[in-house]
């Protein structure tokens, strides 16, 4: 059982990070909800609850249970103070989602990395700028302070980060290059996946074939909008699911090929700079014209 000094009205799951900073907010709410937290003596299953000064609280987690978690290199194309900018390679979760979760991921990999520098109470996404799925390879960058952080955030909400994608698709296209301006929305029938739907927040893909053979095509593609499975959904609407994407209709294959080739952002220093990662050897050899 331990405590931290508390000075203001505070969420029992906030208070929970504060005191395991090991936990993402995430974690802390199953862990809460899974019976984890005892408060006074009673189980308090609502990370809601407000926490009082005096109370006593005992959280079933077991730090040592974070030295089960493997340590991973990721090659890194840039880093200053700031920001580090990394090729994240497909198969690499950005963050865990829900309870604790002995994977290595982009977000330990930073936390091992920045050591006394990373922020705890910033739990497992602490220095997640944005993501990418598990199956995209590509550039991400990082943050190494809080206020980096909110630097490079701002720019994505705002729509001043420019990102370019590259992927090899079924099919052939009767327009080489084109704009998708269709809504995106969850999927109520399956609430994992997402559609195009009048209902969605807009969403707009521009495409552009780079080389096709008739049956697959590698085509170039810049979202100007960051919705989930933005591109995914809307390759598959139009009739060219990415291959490797079961999960949008896709043709099965070793990984999914999409891949973000290229970030332009304006780093904290001021300086806009643009971050380039070699496109994969099998997308070229997938697509044979």
């Amino acid at each position: 059982m331990s405590n931290l000094e508390i000075s203001r009205a505070e969420r029992l799951d906030q208070y929970v990070v504060r005191l395991q900073p090991l936990l993402s907010r995430s974690a802390a709410v199953h862990l809460i909800e899974a019976g984890g937290v005892v408060v006074n003596g009673k189980y308090q299953t609502k990370p809601g609850y407000k926490v009082r000064p005096g109370d006593e609280i005992s959280i079933s987690f077991e730090p040592s249970e974070v030295e089960k978690i493997p340590k991973i290199d990721l090659p890194i194309i840039y880093e200053d103070k700031q920001v580090v900018v990394i090729n994240k390679p497909a198969g690499v979760l950005t963050h865990s989602k829900g309870g604790f979760n002995p994977e290595a991921t982009v977000a330990t990999w930073l936390r091992g990395r920045l050591a006394k520098e990373y922020d705890p109470t910033g739990g497992e996404r602490a220095g997640i700028v944005h993501r990418l799925d598990r199956a995209t390879s590509g550039v991400m960058i990082c943050a190494k302070t809080p206020e980096a952080l909110s630097w490079l955030q701002k720019q994505f909400s705002q729509r001043k980060v420019k990102k370019t994608y590259v992927a090899v698709v079924q099919g052939t296209f009767d327009q080489p290059q084109a704009i998708i301006d269709m809504p995106i929305e969850r999927n109520p029938r399956k609430p994992q996946t997402f559609r195009v739907g009048a209902n969605g927040k807009l969403a707009t893909t521009e495409y552009r074939v780079l080389k096709s053979d008739g049956e697959y095509s590698l085509v170039e593609l810049k979202p100007t909008t960051g919705r989930t499975h933005q591109l995914r959904v809307h390759m598959h609407h139009i009739g060219h699911p990415i291959v490797g994407d079961e999960f949008y209709g896709g043709k099965p294959a070793d990984r999914m090929f999409l891949h973000a080739q290229e970030l332009e952002v304006t780093v904290p220093s001021r300086e806009r700079k643009v971050f380039t990662v070699p496109l994969p050897r099998e997308f070229e050899q997938w697509v044979t014209g």
